[in-house]
């Protein structure tokens, strides 16, 4: 078992090292939570590398060190929420190889249900299946009752599964 406590208290102390081995325990969950919610692995990279720098910037004001991996995904999940508004304001042209309706699998159907739903109701989806958050987890990153994550995440499957049988 990892000793957050320590770790974190060395690293509000500045200690680079206690800093860089807290992020080697979190790294993969913090990338693959970027890629599934923002779909773009330099996006994912980008927004990774941002929130650690903010974390080692801001690290001193972290109370409860054991809260460490919550208070990094929240940033985390800021990070990304902020970078999706940006993609709404993107535009690009449609590929000439875009597949045709009856090109579609059932596994990009899927996607395409995934990506149909609200900002907030893919970050509890991510957090939950892709980074393995419980509900109580979530709900401490985001600021909200479990139960209210709970209910959430089951309106969004729903969703899913009507747009895929729909």
């Amino acid at each position: 078992m990892v000793d957050y406590k320590e770790l974190v208290g060395r690293a509000k102390a500045r200690d680079k090292e206690a800093f860089a081995k807290l992020y080697e325990l979190i790294y993969k969950d913090m990338y693959r939570f970027a890629l599934y919610t923002l779909k773009n692995p330099q996006d994912a990279e980008d927004v990774v590398s941002d929130t650690v720098a903010d974390a080692y910037e801001t690290i001193s004001r972290l109370r409860d060190a054991e809260s460490f991996k919550g208070w990094i995904f929240k940033i985390l999940s800021n990070k990304c929420r902020r970078k999706m508004k940006d993609y709404v304001n993107k535009t690009t042209e449609l590929p000439e190889d875009l597949p045709h309706k009856g090109d579609f699998t059932e596994d990009t159907l899927t996607r395409e249900a995934f990506w149909r739903l609200s900002d907030e109701e893919r970050l509890i989806i991510s957090m939950n299946i892709f980074a393995g958050y419980s509900s109580r987890e979530i709900g401490t990153i985001l600021q909200k009752s479990d139960n209210t994550i709970r209910s959430d995440k089951s309106r969004a499957l729903k969703k899913m599964e009507q747009m895929l049988n729909g």
